[in-house]
């Protein structure tokens, strides 16, 4: 095997998502404009989005074969959105083509000053519901799957794939962006969660993030870690533990987390990361889990590099996934996957730049 190749797969890269997909319309400027301006863009770009489908698409390009769950129209725009699925490796046969109706699209404005993008989302219609799926099709789709990935859309839908998928007793990563209606639900069955930068302190009502990641694993007893992601500054992981020493002392988290800190040099620019051993964990006002805290940095990307955060924590969601199927220790999926994003940010739109599994920007983080 090259030094450069994926680390081997089990013969089963199937998963199963469930979720949104669009068509993203692009604009990058100069500059945001302001009330009354007229600009010009930079750049633009017409290509398919959605949390599902940019995940799937970046789980596909690392080497899975991913099924996706969701509903277009039988417009053009649709009709865009299946083709790329297709030409990308994601299996479409389940998405769900409604006639006479409207497929959701994005505007996305980049600003190339400050680095950000502004969303301007347009749903479709009608939405997806749990009748649209056949018994005999969600079967199909669970068939021979490692693990069910959910963005958090579509929620009565997705609530009936994750029961069944529960179940069968297939692994599920439950996608926590923020707040929305049926995600507790789907929370309640999740093996693995992946949150956006403020969603653990506002579902949990902690006084800080790692308190937080704490009372999710009391809350919520089948995850088996969460995953919290913090954009340029890196991500932080709870992992469950295995087996419980009664006799030791309990650590402060919020105090763990800063001697983890502490171990990071200011002049890292790849992504590294650094973990405790498994300790009894102590959340004040909470409670004590036992398991290990990570800390993951981010890639440093040069500003001349940097072009479009759109899709980077779908990218990494991706890169968890197959993490996950290629069996990989957490230490190693936390700084594989934070490189994936990063590569992924060097291009306009949250698919232009996803790399592939053999792509020899990965190869040091694939030995």
């Amino acid at each position: 095997m090259s030094s450069d190749a994926p680390p081997p797969l089990s013969d089963n890269r199937v998963i199963l998502g469930c979720g949104s997909v669009t068509v993203d319309f692009l604009a990058a400027v100069a500059s945001y404009p302001e009330p009354g301006d007229k600009i010009r863009t930079i750049s633009a770009k017409v290509q398919g989005g959605g949390n599902a489908g940019n995940a799937l698409t970046c789980a596909a390009r690392l080497g899975l074969k991913p099924r996706l769950i969701s509903n277009v129209a039988d417009d053009s725009q649709g009709q865009r959105i299946l083709e790329e699925l297709e030409a990308d490796g994601v299996d479409s046969s389940f998405v769900m083509v409604s006639k006479g109706s409207r497929s959701p699209f994005t505007y996305v404005i980049v600003d190339n000053q400050t680095k950000t993008r502004t969303c301007i989302f347009t749903s479709g219609y009608p939405p997806m519901i749990p009748t649209d799926l056949t018994e005999s099709k969600l079967l199909e789709a669970l068939d021979g799957a490692r693990l069910v990935y959910f963005d958090g859309r579509l929620h009565e839908t997705a609530l009936v794939v994750a029961r069944e998928a529960a179940c069968k007793g297939i692994p599920i990563l439950v996608d926590a962006e923020r707040k929305r209606e049926g995600l507790d639900d789907l929370l309640s069955l999740s093996s693995y969660v992946i949150c956006a930068a403020k969603f653990p302190q506002a579902w949990t009502g902690a006084s800080s993030v790692p308190s937080a990641l704490c009372s999710m694993l009391l809350k919520l007893p089948k995850i088996k870690f969460v995953i919290v992601t913090l954009g340029e500054d890196g991500c932080i992981m709870l992992q469950r533990g295995l087996c419980e020493n009664l006799q030791s002392e309990e650590v402060d988290v919020d105090d763990l987390l800063y001697t983890l800190k502490n171990k990071i040099s200011n002049n890292t620019t790849v992504p590294i990361c650094v973990l405790s051993s498994e300790v009894k964990l102590c959340a004040k006002g909470i409670g004590t889990v036992w398991g290990r805290l990570l800390l993951g940095t981010a890639e440093k990307i040069p500003p001349s590099e940097l072009v479009d955060t759109t899709g980077a924590g779908d990218s990494f969601i991706g890169a968890v996934l197959y993490a996950l199927c290629a069996n990989m220790p957490p230490e190693k999926m936390l700084r594989f996957a934070a490189q994936v994003a990063a590569i992924g940010c060097r291009a306009l739109g949250a698919r232009t730049g996803l790399p592939h599994g053999t792509d020899p920007r990965l190869s040091s983080f694939l030995l």
